[in-house]
């Protein structure tokens, strides 16, 4: 990174939007699960992947066939992963803050961190209870560790920003 504080500005407007985008894909996706674990498990059903992962293949059959037969008998229970989704959308729009003042709003990104931070003993005690099995746990906690890859790099760019705001705004020193 640069010590032009403007092309700083640009690029931690850059990471945002890719932190954006992710989230509103990630919320997106909540809504369609039926969809997606059916093209998921067939995906998966045929071909190498079965062959070389097919506890892998299992699993996506299995658990597509669980939302299937969730929705044809509860298809309320699937108002639980709208709101998720609807969270996803909600807190990609927190992010507008840092988009228009990064230095001043620097606490949206430590409290993001702090979320990602948050994805790991989430998914280490509620997926057990859950039976989530192992290597999906750790599938859903790399969400939280590829998530903060982003904002730290915004961090490092809004402290740069700070730096630069308190040079630009210091008094001149006329006794030295």
């Amino acid at each position: 990174m640069t010590d032009n504080p403007e092309q700083v500005r640009r690029s931690v407007r850059r990471w945002l939007w890719i932190f954006i985008v992710c989230l509103v894909l990630s919320g997106l996706t909540a809504f369609p699960l039926e969809a997606e674990t059916r093209w998921l498990a067939d995906l998966l059903g045929g071909g190498p992947v079965a062959e070389w992962f097919p506890a892998l293949a299992d699993r996506a059959a299995h658990v597509h066939d669980a939302l299937a037969e969730t929705n044809a008998r509860y298809p309320f229970l699937a108002y639980g992963t709208d709101w998720l989704a609807f969270a996803h959308l909600v807190i990609a729009v927190a992010f507008w803050g840092p988009l228009r003042d990064p230095v001043r709003n620097v606490w949206v990104i430590r409290w993001a961190v702090i979320a990602c931070a948050g994805v790991i003993p989430l998914a280490l005690i509620c997926g057990p209870l859950r039976g989530i099995p192992l290597y999906w746990r750790f599938i859903d906690m790399s969400f939280g560790v590829v998530g903060v890859v982003p904002l730290l790099i915004v961090l490092r760019g809004i402290r740069r920003l700070e730096w630069a705001q308190a040079v630009r705004t210091r008094p001149m020193d006329l006794t030295a």
